[in-house]
């Protein structure tokens, strides 16, 4: 972690207003981007970020050690995004505002992969919450395992099993949607 990321968290704690406005913009997209991948709606997702940033603020008092800053931040947005799964009736909406543009370039026509985005959401949201989170900050977010375990606060090997259970669990929901057709 490097100094000037320390200097704004001491000076956010001492309630620097400007110095936790500096992290806000620092972490931003990659709070929403995990929010995102987890609720898979855009709306719920900038709200999600929003509460993360508020939660944050009010509990940076409560951080131990700076250099787990992230660590702690990533753990607070899963947790609001559990909240919100929990809590959501309607678990299957899906959101068509910017998909195109969010695509994974796996085919050649907007249509085309706007339909592969619809299959891997969909399959994304038969996941239980545990192989979702571990999937999303492994093969979305890009942790490494360790840090996953630190997230998450689960073993090292409960992490690899999550995500290696979830690539299965996705592999073989996408692979049924291939029979279908």
């Amino acid at each position: 972690m490097d100094q000037e990321l320390t200097l704004l968290i001491k000076k956010a704690r001492g309630g620097d207003e400007e110095a936790f406005s500096a992290l806000v913009s620092k972490y931003k997209g990659q709070v929403f981007r995990h929010a995102y991948a987890m609720v898979n709606n855009r709306e719920e997702a900038e709200d999600v970020a929003q509460e993360a940033f508020v939660k944050a603020y009010y509990s940076l008092s409560k951080l131990d050690n700076d250099f787990a800053f992230v660590s702690w931040l990533t753990r607070i947005v899963s947790n609001l995004c559990y909240d919100r799964l929990k809590k959501s009736k309607n678990k299957k909406q899906v959101q068509m505002e910017n998909l195109e543009q969010n695509s994974l370039r796996l085919s050649s026509s907007p249509i085309e992969s706007t339909n592969t985005m619809l299959v891997i959401q969909e399959a994304m949201e038969k996941l239980s919450f545990e192989h979702r989170t571990a999937l999303v900050l492994r093969d979305v977010q890009g942790y490494s395992y360790e840090e996953i375990s630190g997230i998450l606060k689960i073993p090292l090997g409960t992490v690899k099993s999550r995500i290696n259970t979830a690539r299965g669990m996705l592999k073989k929901e996408l692979s049924r949607g291939d029979e279908d057709e």
